[in-house]
């Protein structure tokens, strides 16, 4: 299944570019996300808990980041086991654009699931994915864009 997406960030696509390598920030923008540890720079490992349809499970992965081309974007890469639930696996290639002061993130999306998973239907999936997808880029465009706190006066 293929799922695109775009993103406006109030934000420099430099400032952009580190979140999207920030451990922090990508864990608290992954939906039921449960910890999620770097490797090295370009590894990681995640625990995540989901509900596709009547399936839930949980999965645990190794995330890769390639085509590393700050701050234009990269390639991630995942794959992940759920047991007797399946498996999923796939990437997405994010790119960045500068649109005046904010950024303009699109990503493309291919991925593959397995097992109890597929038998939900692909439709079920695809519009679950297409949800998480943009539960992930819309939190995470809000965290990122966000405007810094006001320190309160005294």
């Amino acid at each position: 299944m293929e799922i695109k997406g775009e993103y406006k960030i109030a934000a420099s696509r430099e400032k952009v570019f580190a979140a999207l390598n920030d451990q922090a920030i990508l864990q608290a923008c992954i939906p039921g996300c449960e910890s999620l540890e770097m490797l090295s720079p370009t590894e990681m490992t995640a625990k995540v808990r989901l509900r596709i349809g009547p399936v839930s499970a949980a999965f645990s992965g190794k995330v890769t980041l390639s085509d590393i081309d700050p701050p234009n974007g990269y390639r991630i890469s995942g794959e992940g086991q759920g047991g007797v639930a399946g498996f999923a696996k796939g990437g997405a290639v994010v790119a960045l654009t500068e649109d005046g002061s904010d950024t303009i993130l699109k990503y493309e999306v291919d991925a593959q699931v397995g097992g109890k998973i597929a038998q939900v239907g692909a439709r079920l999936i695809t519009g679950t994915a297409k949800k998480l997808a943009d539960q992930f880029f819309g939190k995470f465009a809000e965290s990122v864009g966000a405007p810094p706190p006001v320190a309160a006066a005294s």
